[in-house]
């Protein structure tokens, strides 16, 4: 039994201790906002932030996540009113959207670290990849809410 921070509520999960984050979010709480991609940390498609961070949920075996604060795209805020969500609809980010959600998460970790981020630090910290090609609207939703903060 492995016992989890989620999204601010403790949950209990049986599951083997290697199984990646993202299988336990999705298949065991639900949780499907997190997306898989590639499964090998590289497209960012299931980050979510632990401990304040974002990582790539599809590498982190549960055992290493007991104790620690997760928080996943659900958890962000109830009702997408999230600076960062209201930036993204605004500026209609998304095409398809399979990405947004761990682009979103990666979005906020950024503005909680910088609170006013250049073009070059946030091509830099915005790893996700994007199949549609919304990186300048995602820059164009960063600096907007950079500058409504």
């Amino acid at each position: 039994m492995t016992t989890l921070n989620v999204n601010g509520k403790q949950v209990n999960v049986e599951v083997e201790p290697d199984m990646p984050l993202l299988w336990v979010l999705r298949d065991e709480l639900g949780l499907t906002g997190s997306k898989y991609g590639c499964g090998i940390a590289m497209c960012g498609a299931c980050t979510v932030h632990v401990d304040g961070q974002p990582m790539r949920s599809c590498v982190m075996p549960v055992a290493s996540m007991e104790g620690r604060k997760i928080v996943t795209i659900e958890g962000l805020s109830p009702n997408g009113s999230h600076p960062v969500q209201q930036a993204w609809v605004k500026l209609q980010v998304p095409q398809c959207g399979y990405c947004q959600s761990g682009m979103i998460m990666a979005a906020v970790a950024l503005l909680e670290e910088v609170k006013n981020p250049t073009d070059t630090q946030i091509n830099e910290v915005m790893s996700n990849i994007c199949r549609c090609g919304t990186y300048a609207r995602v820059r164009e939703a960063i600096h907007l809410v950079a500058k409504t903060a």
